[in-house]
């Protein structure tokens, strides 16, 4: 398993984006790379190289999925009916960290995969403490009650950084939410421009 324990963003110099539209990143005063070189003029990336890059924003923008575990779901998107870019987005739309996330319980993801390993959230009414569980339309999330008090919970909750989108329904007073539909790449609130179509080429070489 991937772990982005420390410097969690580095990756947006990196990759030169503010991958989760954050005030904090350090992107917003330094928009270069990292090291002594960062400030070099860049060469045109070759095909290749856009089509990692793009992976390394998606698969980066969900927190400490692991290459292992984020080629499987481009598997499962391959195997599945339809458009596989759309079906990619659907299935890490569906994770249960992902979808904390959305509901704004907590301010970061790599908070949502905490706050779900510690078992503070119910689905369905059943604690579920598993990051990758793929939520099903009308699924019902919620905050367990002893954990409604937890300050990182209330101040996210506040936060205006982000919006709830369409596909969910959240009701914050009562710290709990509906799954409502798998979302396609234009419902989803990326700060940044992603290509899952690249990811799809990457991969699919």
């Amino acid at each position: 398993m991937s772990k982005r324990i420390r410097s969690k963003y580095k990756i947006n110099r990196r990759l030169g984006v503010n991958l989760w539209g954050r005030p904090k990143s350090p992107f917003n005063a330094r928009e270069y790379g990292p090291g002594q070189h960062g400030q070099r003029r860049k060469r045109r990336p070759s095909d290749y190289g856009e089509q990692l890059t793009a992976k390394q924003k998606l698969k980066g923008y969900y927190g400490n999925i692991s290459e292992k575990q984020f080629r499987r779901y481009y598997d499962e998107a391959v195997r599945r009916r339809g458009d596989t870019s759309e079906n990619l987005i659907g299935l890490l739309e569906r994770r249960l960290d992902a979808i904390v996330y959305r509901m704004k319980f907590v301010p970061t993801v790599f908070g949502a995969r905490q706050f779900v390993n510690h078992g503070h959230v119910k689905v369905n009414g059943v604690k579920v403490n598993i990051c990758s569980y793929l939520l099903k339309e009308g699924d019902v999330v919620e905050v367990r009650q002893k954990s409604r008090e937890i300050p990182m919970v209330l101040e996210a909750i506040d936060s205006g950084e982000r919006d709830v989108p369409d596909y969910i329904q959240v009701d914050h007073k009562k710290m709990q939410g509906t799954f409502l539909q798998i979302p396609k790449l234009a419902d989803v609130p990326y700060p940044v421009q992603m290509e899952p179509n690249l990811v799809i080429e990457y991969y699919s070489r």
